[in-house]
């Protein structure tokens, strides 16, 4: 009998046909993992891509307010103009015109400026802001008076710009904001040395101020440094009790259950609506004074508390039973056992939570708009109740503001919020890695 013959359809064997079936499921996961890599990929190169062009728009508008324009002037103290009767009493030189000294070195400097128009358009060249440092100036040492000295002062937002490029002189006259006898006299200026840009210290020792060229971050500075000074105080030491007390301590029930539940959803509740809890709790019914760090720091304390208690439960849950058990086994209570050996190494856990629930509590604007935060200090703060700004608000005014020069202002105070947000991110990475322990 004749065995019969393999046509070509039915050449495959079973175990040929599960291994092409097998090889081809391989193909196939292994084109799908590769897909998967690319769009990693991909995904990671967008989000540096699109973090890169905010910093470099934000460095390439910003690094300029580092800079600030100078004019150099030759100041006479006049003795009839700050002191007539040569009394040297603070009060009669504080209260002189140190902005006709200002004038009369202007006008010593272009002798061949006449006409009262002229004059006027030749002494918005320097900064109103400067009488203001030559008052300073002299009541710091009263022996100024009678004297001439030779003194870089402030000059106005407009010379600033264009000294910094950032007013184009082909323009039209009447379009860039600077006539064409004022671009004389500033090319005069810089020709003989009296007008330079130099190194802004006044930016990061001034506050807030209506004119652009006096505008500094120090006020906002202080004022984030006190509210966060008071939320670090009352959030960190509430949080860790709070977390110990539910990791530790709290039986398993309905009422913890929703305890723990309510804390995961205050965690995602919008900023704001603490923002309209403060202004309703601390300076509605207790009258607390508004725009004051004291309730700013109140107000972020109740938005940090959820992360810095989360964190703190994760960090316990991190640390081992058997440290629990062994410290037990030796005789030590529970509140030993928590005090001297869970509770350490659970701390740069805790650590880096609060440092995280901080500079997410740097960052926020929405809940201090609403305790009156936003208004305009001049004023450095220097007590938790005193009128304060924050960063976050201060570049919200900036930005609002219609004068040109204070875009870079904004940018500016944006490079700062970031330099603190990375330092205390970068502090919360360092403690981590120098205290964790790895079990």
């Amino acid at each position: 009998m004749s065995e019969p013959t393999l046509t070509p359809a039915t050449a495959e064997t079973p175990a040929q046909r599960t291994r092409r079936l097998v090889e081809k499921s391989l193909r196939r996961r292994y084109r799908a993992e590769r897909r998967f890599r690319v769009y990693g990929i991909v995904a990671v190169a967008l989000g540096l891509g699109f973090v890169a062009f905010l910093f470099s728009s934000i460095i390439s508008t910003g690094w300029t307010v580092f800079q600030q324009s100078y004019l150099k002037l030759e100041i006479d103290y006049a003795p009839d103009v700050l002191d007539p009767d040569g009394s040297r009493d603070p009060e009669v030189i504080g209260s002189a015109d140190f902005s006709a000294l200002i004038k009369a070195a202007l006008r010593k400097q272009f002798p061949d400026v006449e006409g009262r128009s002229d004059l006027r358009t030749l002494y918005k060249l320097a900064s109103e802001g400067g009488q203001f440092d030559l008052r300073q100036r002299v009541l710091d040492d009263p022996r100024r008076v009678g004297s001439q000295e030779s003194l870089w002062v402030l000059a106005d937002d407009r010379v600033d710009l264009l000294m910094k490029g950032e007013i184009e002189r082909g323009l039209p006259e009447d379009v860039r904001g600077i006539s064409d006898q004022e671009l004389a006299w500033i090319d005069r200026l810089v020709a003989d040395g009296r007008l330079e840009k130099r190194f802004n210290r006044s930016f990061f020792t001034r506050g807030d101020s209506r004119e652009p060229e006096q505008a500094g971050v120090w006020g906002a500075v202080s004022g984030s440094i006190l509210t966060l000074f008071v939320t670090l105080l009352l959030a960190f030491p509430i949080g860790v009790a709070a977390a110990i007390y539910l990791e530790e301590f709290a039986p398993q029930n309905r009422f913890t259950d929703l305890i723990e539940v309510n804390i995961n959803n205050l965690a995602a509740v919008p900023s704001i609506v603490f923002g309209l809890l403060g202004l309703a709790v601390f300076i509605q019914l207790f009258g607390l004074p508004r725009s004051a760090p004291l309730v700013g720091g109140l107000v972020l304390t109740l938005m940090t508390l959820p992360t810095i208690i989360i964190a703190s439960r994760a960090a316990l849950k991190g640390v081992p039973p058997s440290i629990r058990e062994a410290a037990l086994g030796m005789g030590a209570s529970q509140v030993q056992m928590i005090a001297h050996h869970v509770l350490p190494l659970a701390m740069p856990g805790m650590l880096t939570g609060a440092i995280i629930g901080m500079a997410r509590a740097l960052g926020e604007s929405a809940p201090l708009l609403m305790i009156g935060m936003v208004a305009f200090i001049v004023d450095i703060p220097h007590g938790l109740t005193d009128p304060a700004t924050v960063l976050p608000v201060q570049v919200y005014l900036w930005a609002d503001s219609p004068e040109r020069a204070f875009l870079e202002r904004t940018s500016g105070a944006i490079l700062v919020l970031l330099g603190f947000l990375l330092i205390m991110n970068a502090t919360a990475v360092v403690l981590r890695q120098k205290f964790e322990r790895r079990w």
